[in-house]
């Protein structure tokens, strides 16, 4: 399994010589199995730059599942260049929650007067499935889902691929229970001995005075869960708009200072645009 990091920012895409190391695009991770698969989480702002990737490859076929239906998650969905080529076929998957279908969600990005391309004027075929509590298989891949404590509910996944496991809980707030969210402790067992838990870490203890309730974790918390789950590598996610380089730096000197600490071999990183980790 090879993940790829296409956008780790929050709520909207930033740009300027302070986001260089870290990148400014939102929510974009692909994944390629053994079987040379390709499946893709969210379709923020980073999906551009993957879908020029593919139409170089020359790939037609792959899958897009999403967390949610905020903004930063699928507003990159229109410049998605594969969508516009005749061949592609694109698996979706999802959880409407407050929409009527997995179509809707992506489907209204591209309403008038927000966008001048109708969305069924797009050539790609599409096949919608749901992904909101049973597991699914998308070949030598097994997703688990799991809701997520985020304000009009959001769903997390589990990948895992043989002994290999990843889980991914973007829009996550460890310190607040949302409706549909779940407690700490389903968390921490759902993420139990993975080999990479990327989790929404987006405000620091000061911040979070007035954020809390928004729908995202402080970092010693998301920390906190990843030493408890015993997980191999933990990557902090879904950086805060205003979030520096060097403040982004500051903090993972602090999670590895803690760390550090607790004497465990926790190995901690700050997700960054093109960022590539083989499981």
């Amino acid at each position: 399994m090879v993940i790829t990091c296409w956008g780790a920012r929050g709520s909207i895409p930033v740009s300027g010589k302070e986001y260089l190391k870290y990148g400014g695009s939102t929510t974009c991770m692909e994944i390629r199995t053994k079987d040379d698969e390709t499946i893709i989480i969210d379709a923020g702002s980073g999906i551009r730059r993957l879908g020029n990737k593919l139409l170089q490859e020359d790939r037609k076929k792959y899958s897009i599942i999403f967390t949610h239906a905020h903004w930063d998650h699928i507003l990159g969905f229109p410049f998605f260049k594969p969508i516009y080529i005749k061949g592609t076929h694109i698996d979706m998957f999802g959880c409407p929650f407050a929409q009527e279908s997995v179509k809707q969600i992506i489907s209204r990005t591209m309403d008038h007067p927000n966008f001048p391309v109708n969305f069924d004027d797009i050539n790609a075929k599409m096949s919608y499935h749901g992904a909101c509590k049973e597991a699914f298989s998308i070949r030598s891949l097994t997703v688990t889902p799991i809701l997520l404590s985020h304000p009009n509910k959001g769903i997390g996944y589990k990948f895992v691929e043989g002994d290999r496991c990843f889980v991914f809980l973007t829009d996550n707030e460890l310190g607040y229970k949302h409706p549909g969210g779940l407690d700490y402790q389903d968390y921490l067992d759902f993420s139990s001995g993975a080999d990479l838990l990327i989790h929404d870490s987006e405000f620091t203890e000061e911040e979070y005075r007035v954020t809390r309730k928004w729908g995202h974790s402080v970092y010693p918390d998301a920390l906190k869960l990843a030493l408890e789950a015993q997980v191999k590598k933990f990557g902090l996610f879904h950086h805060n708009q205003e979030r520096t380089d060097a403040a982004l730096d500051r903090i993972v000197e602090d999670c590895q200072r803690t760390i550090g600490e607790s004497k465990a071999s926790l190995e901690c990183f700050a997700a960054y645009e093109g960022m590539e980790i083989r499981l």
